[in-house]
């Protein structure tokens, strides 16, 4: 997602979920962390194809870990949780309480299906204990990312029900006794990521219902557990950026590996991460190293200092490339939220989408063309028509939302930004259903399966949320988007 007010940025972290369907399972060749022979020794040994090739991996490498970290200090350095913001200081939540509409501007593509809740752990002092309400079947997720934006837990409807229940997070060194009636929850990493979301179905719902669920997650000191706990308020840091994903991406290139090399003391990596970071430490890159340009001529910095720039510029044109087309629909069934040694992808999601669910959690196929490859514009009328049993195969809910050329949502008289299975949609005589996507309003009987389109060009973003097999496996496929004659 693209900024579109300096001081909103980094909110944009905080709506991953709508971008996640950018991911691609693939063409991560030129980008892959494993695919590239480099000689090992010293830095002087090596030529600067070697060092350039090198550090390009490094990069990759290192991106999601440093951008987590810049993304935990800013988004904890308030006081106390913000609200209706996911703004909240470390170890407590923060909850997005409220769907955008067209006048929302923060973000590109907004969720209109769920509430976020965020909270960013420090695992190094002690566990958190979280507790969730019932929901009384309610779909709620709450994917926990650890360091380098692996999930590795994601608690929810899909994996423990929607029960009250509590949770000990641990660190990797903790060796305690779990308490009686309480799952343990492992982290890989001190430093973890809870980015839940909640489904609501309307403004009323969310305020009468979702409200009271968010606030019943709670992040309790496992020392605290059992007395009457209420957090400090924090010490708000004034020298902290407020622009996380700029200022990563703007960083100079030794302050970003010595940040890097800094991290990976505090966060360890994995151990199948060592046969890259052998390869690496012949550049300076490595837990507890130093990395200095002065080690390299002059030719080899200049290029060092322009990496970063190249490897952003070069993750976003992979955007272009996004899934695979399937009747005109950009569709990602694998590869988000579990990357192994794949730092290409994991690089590339954490540019576009920081915070993505696994595919098991939620996908997010995209439509810019019609049946006939066209661009989808307002001028024409288009019909999106599921046969009877065919509607999206999700096992919590699957939505549509138009978004205008600049990826926001687009004001029309009825205020409906997306349309699915929790609209009062009609139904044909026999049970096959149509949306209507046009400028116009459809004649009465039709209106409620209106999508609004604007008069010029739109995309189409749909959203399956814990998807069924029969999506995952690749069987069924959106219909096409038909021009109406």
């Amino acid at each position: 997602m693209k900024q579109t007010g300096k001081s909103t940025q980094p909110l944009l972290l905080l709506q991953c979920s709508v971008v996640g369907y950018l991911v691609i399972a693939f063409a991560f060749v030129m980008l892959s962390c494993n695919g590239s022979s480099s000689k090992t020794g010293s830095a002087n040994s090596l030529s600067q194809d070697s060092i350039e090739s090198l550090a390009r991996q490094a990069y990759l490498f290192g991106y999601p870990l440093v951008l987590m970290n810049e993304t935990m200090r800013t988004t904890t350095n308030v006081e106390a949780p913000v609200w209706n913001n996911v703004f909240a200081p470390a170890n407590q939540f923060g909850h997005f309480r409220a769907f955008p509409d067209a006048t929302f501007k923060a973000v590109v593509k907004p969720n209109c299906d769920t509430y976020y809740s965020s909270a960013w752990l420090d695992l190094s002092g002690e566990p958190m204990v979280l507790t969730v309400p019932d929901t009384k079947g309610r779909y709620y997720l709450l994917p926990m990312l650890d360091a380098y934006t692996n999930v590795f837990a994601s608690p929810g409807k899909r994996t423990t029900g929607t029960a009250a229940g509590k949770f000990l997070i641990t660190g990797p060194a903790f060796t305690g006794k779990v308490p009686d009636r309480m799952v343990q929850i492992k982290a890989p990493t001190d430093m973890v990521w809870i980015l839940g979301r909640t489904q609501v179905n309307n403004a009323r719902d969310g305020k009468d219902i979702v409200y009271k669920i968010q606030d019943n997650y709670t992040l309790t000191p496992l020392s605290k557990w059992g007395i009457d706990y209420k957090p400090a308020k924090n010490l708000v840091d004034s020298s902290i950026s407020t622009n996380p994903p700029l200022f990563v991406e703007h960083m100079d290139i030794e302050t970003f590996f010595n940040s890097l090399n800094e991290l990976m003391v505090k966060d360890p990596p994995a151990k199948y991460d060592s046969v890259l970071l052998n390869k690496l430490s012949a550049i300076g890159i490595g837990a507890g190293k130093k990395f200095s340009l002065s080690n390299f001529d002059s030719s080899t910095q200049k290029a060092l200092k322009g990496l970063p720039a190249a490897v952003h510029q070069q993750l976003r044109d992979m955007s272009t490339k996004v899934g695979s087309l399937e009747n005109n629909w950009n569709v990602t069934r694998s590869g988000m939220g579990s990357y192994g040694t794949n730092y290409g992808m994991r690089a590339f999601v954490a540019l576009i989408g920081l915070g993505a669910n696994l595919n098991a959690d939620a996908c997010y196929p995209i439509c810019k063309l019609d049946e006939n490859g066209a661009s989808l514009d307002g001028a024409k009328k288009y019909l999106l028509h599921f046969d009877k049993g065919q509607t999206p195969p999700a096992t919590a809910f699957w939505s549509l939302t138009m978004y205008g050329p600049d990826d926001l949502l687009v004001a029309n008289p009825i205020n409906r930004f997306t349309i699915g299975d929790r609209s009062s949609l009609q139904y044909n005589a026999d049970s096959s259903v149509d949306i209507y996507i046009q400028n116009e309003p459809p004649s009465k009987d039709k209106e409620s399966n209106w999508l609004p389109a604007p008069k010029g060009s739109f995309t189409l973003t749909m959203r399956l949320y814990w998807p069924k097999e029969s999506f995952l496996n690749g069987s069924w496929k959106i219909p096409a988007v038909k021009v109406v004659q």
